[in-house]
């Protein structure tokens, strides 16, 4: 822990006695893996995923086929953030394709986190050292199986963004400033947080090796006046865009939105987002071992720290306390803060820097069982869940074109089967849950719920579709056709529920296979079975079958 203050430990000389470590060939044996996946499992069970691939679709060029150009329009002033795949979607899918270029978006969301911080870790420590294999690990987060695509890219770029203005630094400062002006702007279309990582990254490496640079009055003065051009330079281009956009996100029309994380249990929950995938306790268990690695450096005083990265991490590790969970119409806010503080914390830290031979490849055998094990845990997940994906495209082929698609789902009463772990991730939310917007590319149908959201998405839809659309969507359970009150609960943020049999021609159920909690598997009068794939069923609707049912299912008294 010595090391903690003094720029110098990262150009001291190893021990004789040490081994050189490489961490070059595990890294490059990752990648292949992810790429891997991503090429093997077109639909992995990443929550927002298929909603993205069908958005990008239609960017692509799909919007022009019948019957979209009645049906969704693209307004580019609708937003000025969170938009980096819509855009590759219009320069890029016309050339590579649609499916092509959202697998990519998908390998560059998994693997440029982890590189981002291994490529800042060298910047920073010099050298391949093991423990960069360890960074892989973060590829795999609450918010990589949430399907946060742009964010996750946005991540990525801000690490290796602040890796150039590491080295720009001890250049011209005209230079420097006209770089982080562009890398705001890049950063600001991609995702807006993604700018805010990069301007806590770039801070900490501003603040230098030396915790005592805060007791020198001039150092201090100096600090503060690099600090605030370097904000200054990162904030101009989002306030330019601001001022020029005609739209925002929001809640509604409710005003901020806010939902907290308001007790020590979510509080840990939301923390551990940095981490947990499918199943929390397994990726716990095989991330333990790394937190191992940490402490038993810290206890061996065989550790660097970059000082100022360690201040940034403890501000984002702030930021994961006290950040409200939902904002502004937007999901998942507090999950940002996490996977940010673990990529700054372990890109600040070097822990065994010099090894015997014996000790070195016992610390390459851990870091590379515990991200392996976590890339195969990954894997199995992924395969589980194809059966799935092919269940909804079997029956999608059964829809035809122009009709509209009313998604519902089964809720079980338990999420904690193993050989359904792929269908829920960080503590038992759905997986398939935008599984049904893949109507939109493979039957050229209308789906309610695909991503439309003003301030985040530059598609809209037009009337009289925009009457059974939402801008975002969750997945109703089927008992909202035959419980009158949840049907009233549903009904005030999913307003496409009213006159269901006459605004819809079929009912898209999946995880169907899995009995529901309250009704299990009835359905209503006037639903004629089309397909069955198991997980997924496709129900016609008989539009003459009256609106209300002739009686009250008893398992609606489950959930009323």
């Amino acid at each position: 822990m010595d090391r903690i203050a003094t720029s110098d430990a990262v150009a001291a000389m190893p021990d004789a006695s040490a081994v050189r470590q490489d961490s070059t060939i595990a890294i490059a044996v990752f990648v292949a893996l992810a790429a891997a996946l991503v090429v093997l499992f077109p639909f992995p069970p990443i929550l927002d995923y298929a909603n993205h691939y069908a958005r990008i679709w239609l960017l692509s060029g799909g919007i022009g086929e019948q019957p979209f150009p009645e049906i969704y329009a693209v307004d580019w002033n609708r937003t000025f953030t969170n938009v980096g795949i819509d855009l590759l979607a219009v320069w890029v899918g016309p050339l590579v394709g649609a499916d092509r270029l959202a697998r990519a978006l998908l390998f560059l969301a998994i693997v440029l986190p982890p590189l981002g911080a291994v490529g800042l870790h060298r910047a920073l420590f010099g050298g391949r050292h093991y423990w960069q294999i360890a960074m892989l690990s973060l590829a795999w987060c609450a918010t990589m199986a949430g399907g946060f695509i742009n964010f996750q890219i946005g991540l990525g770029m801000a690490l290796f963004f602040a890796c150039a203005d590491l080295r720009l630094q001890r250049g011209n400062p005209a230079m420097l400033f006209a770089w982080r002006l562009a890398a705001a702007l890049l950063l600001t279309v991609m995702h807006i947080f993604s700018l805010g990582f990069y301007m806590a990254v770039v801070c900490g490496l501003e603040f230098s090796w030396r915790i005592d640079i805060l007791r020198s009055k001039a150092g201090l003065a100096r600090l503060a006046g690099r600090l605030v051009l370097a904000l200054g330079a990162c904030i101009l281009p989002p306030l330019a865009l601001y001022l020029r956009t005609a739209a925002l996100p929001d809640a509604g029309g409710s005003g901020l939105g806010l939902v907290w994380n308001d007790g020590i249990v979510l509080i840990v929950m939301n923390l551990l987002s940095a981490v947990t995938t499918y199943v929390p306790l397994v990726d716990v268990v095989l991330v333990l071992p790394l937190i191992l690695i940490c402490t038993r450096a810290a206890r061996a005083g065989d550790i660097r720290i970059h000082a100022g990265l360690a201040v940034a991490a403890c501000g984002l590790l702030l930021l994961s306390i006290v950040s409200p969970r939902h904002m502004l119409g937007t999901g998942w806010i507090s999950w940002r803060f996490p996977i940010m503080t673990a990529l700054v914390a372990m890109a600040m830290m070097c822990p065994f820097a010099n090894l015997t031979r014996r000790r070195a490849l016992l610390l390459a055998l851990v870091v590379n069982l515990a991200v392996f094990g976590r890339t195969g845990w990954i894997g199995w997940n992924w395969w589980l869940a194809q059966k799935d994906a092919a269940a909804v495209e079997a029956v999608l082929k059964k829809v035809p074109a122009g009709a509209a698609v009313l998604p519902l789902g089964h809720e079980p009463r338990t999420v904690s089967d193993l050989a359904q772990s792929n269908r829920y991730f960080a503590w038992g939310l759905d997986t398939f849950r935008h599984l049904p917007t893949l109507a939109v590319p493979f039957s050229h149908a209308f789906v309610p719920t695909l991503f439309t959201a003003k301030g985040k998405q530059p598609l809209s839809v037009l009337p009289p579709w925009s009457e059974i659309a939402v801008p975002e969507g969750n997945l109703p359970p089927i008992g909202v056709l035959s419980c009158p009150a949840m049907m009233r609960e549903y009904r005030e943020f999913t307003p496409y529920l009213s006159d269901w049999r006459n605004r819809f021609d079929f009912v898209l159920v999946v995880n169907a296979d899995i009995p529901d909690r309250a009704l299990g598997a009835f359905m209503p009068a006037g639903l004629t079975l089309i397909e069955d794939a198991g997980f997924a069923k496709l129900y016609a609707i008989d539009k003459a079958a009256p609106a209300e049912p002739a009686s009250i299912p008893v398992g609606c008294a489950v959930v009323s």
